[in-house]
């Protein structure tokens, strides 16, 4: 069975491939396999990728239905800082994606805690149970898991409502002047290339407030606050504000320090107890080599 999208052309011109990745939440690559597999229509009739949009133009897309992924209980070492029968907390190593996807199919966050947790939540799709929130692949720290739908519920209604709390630490390049910050700028999907995010006039409301912790000669240790969780939202605020993560492959520059990834850690996470009404703050140690990378700068400085 297909979901069926429905698009109208009001002042949109140009190629109906660009048009419609501009329009929705799904890849220039993917839309391009629809319209080849034909599940792209104009007014009824089959369309191609370069069929040039015009307004009153009706499109009717019928997305198939995600082939469904054989989720492998694995046994990866997971460093799980609390857990009880409602939630867990885990802090989450640099380098491990937290669910499968196309390109990822094992070794994930999900993978682990299908093996290490009789119980998740069910209430995202079928390769995401448990997961309330995510952390980029490189990025390391805290995640709260849901165990049930109930605590799903309502760890996720603290995140839209914003009574959640979450605090980062990230090295950036550059030296901020001030102590402390609040960028507030809407991200959405780059109009230049579909897999970044970007400062956008039309993007979602995003909000990061940082503190300076340290100072190095060509770098600054910061605390970041986030207010709302856009993808890629602090590196994409920092790079906007002409302090870009250091060791960041797609938002940073190529010079930057050794590692493996940016340098960005989900150091503490609060949040209110879905069935006791307790509140719970836990905090996680930066990784070793964000540890020794900073013994170095001080000592070079």
């Amino acid at each position: 069975m297909n979901n069926q999208i429905e698009v109208v052309i009001h002042e949109e011109k140009g190629r109906v491939d660009k048009v419609l990745a501009d329009r929705l939440e799904a890849s220039r690559s993917q839309i391009q396999q629809w319209l080849k597999e034909g599940a792209v229509t104009c007014q009824g009739d089959p369309i191609r990728a370069n069929y040039k949009v015009k307004a009153g133009d009706q499109l009717v897309i019928q997305v198939p239905e995600p082939e469904t992924l054989d989720l492998e209980p694995e046994d990866i070492p997971l460093t799980i800082v609390y857990q009880d029968q409602d939630v867990a907390v885990i802090n989450k190593p640099q380098g491990m994606v937290v669910h499968p996807s196309a390109g990822h199919s094992n070794g994930t966050l999900v993978n682990a805690l299908l093996y290490h947790m009789t119980d998740l939540s069910s209430i995202n799709d079928v390769v995401r149970p448990g997961i309330v929130h995510r952390i980029d692949k490189d990025t390391s720290g805290l995640l709260m898991i849901a165990k049930n739908d109930h605590a799903h519920e309502a760890l996720a209604k603290q995140l839209k409502d914003k009574t959640s709390l979450r605090k980062y630490v990230a090295l950036v390049h550059g030296n901020i002047s001030h102590e402390k910050g609040t960028i507030n700028a809407p991200i959405g999907r780059s109009k230049v290339n579909r897999k970044m995010q970007a400062v956008q006039e039309d993007g979602k409301p995003a909000v990061t407030h940082f503190t300076v912790l340290e100072r190095f000669d060509q770098f600054t240790l910061v605390e970041l606050q986030l207010e709302t969780g856009r993808t890629h939202q602090i590196r994409v605020h920092m790079q906007y504000i002409g302090f870009p993560l250091a060791g960041d492959p797609v938002y940073g520059p190529k010079k930057t320090l050794k590692g493996n990834g940016q340098f960005l850690h989900a150091k503490l996470l609060g949040f209110t107890h879905p069935t006791t009404g307790e509140s719970m703050v836990f905090e996680a140690p930066l990784p070793e080599l964000f540890e020794e990378t900073l013994k170095k700068l001080r000592k070079n400085d």
